[in-house]
């Protein structure tokens, strides 16, 4: 039943990255977040200036992004359309004239600019515009030849965790809503 309202199509939602002087100091720090919080290699990364295709440690699941994209679409879609049709029925139930008189043109009006609106948030829902400051954040400390160390976490608290370790190690801390 929790995945029927479950929008997102990724296993970790939550990303946290610190930014670090030296490639060193960024994996000692990475073991540290590993072992205090008992995260997977895969959900901590280490990225050095250089690296070839940071993307792929910044965001990894990109199969998720794609079921994240049809999810949005799908579920805020058909959540738009619902909430079309219960304005015409509540308008209609108000007798509003314009309504009444042209019942079935008000209706499909409703019915596509409720769907309308619900796929637009589907669309931003899927561009994650909360994690633009953290990729931005990474890549532009990478070519300025610092370190980053990337935590893909699970659930908000793991990502609270991780970014609580990752303030008191690193000179900057970006995260994800």
């Amino acid at each position: 039943m929790a995945d029927l309202f479950r929008i997102s199509g990724e296993a970790s939602n939550h990303k946290v990255a610190a930014i670090f002087p030296s490639a060193d100091a960024a994996s000692a720090a990475a073991a540290r977040v590993r072992q205090a919080l008992g995260l997977a290699d895969a959900q901590v990364q280490v990225l050095r200036p250089g690296e070839k295709a940071p993307g792929v440690k910044l965001e990894p699941e990109s199969h998720g992004i794609y079921r994240t994209m049809m999810r949005a679409h799908a579920k805020l879609g058909v959540l738009g359309a619902v909430l079309g049709v219960a304005a015409f029925a509540v308008m209609y139930a108000m007798g509003i004239p314009m309504i009444v008189q042209s019942a079935v043109a008000a209706f499909l009006v409703l019915l596509f600019f409720g769907t309308v609106a619900g796929l637009f948030l589907g669309g931003l829902f899927t561009l994650r515009p909360d994690q633009d400051r953290y990729v931005h954040s990474v890549l532009a400390a990478l070519a300025e030849g610092q370190s980053a160390v990337v935590v893909h976490a699970f659930d908000a608290e793991q990502r609270a965790r991780a970014e609580s370790l990752l303030q008191q190690e690193g000179e900057q801390t970006v995260a994800s809503l």
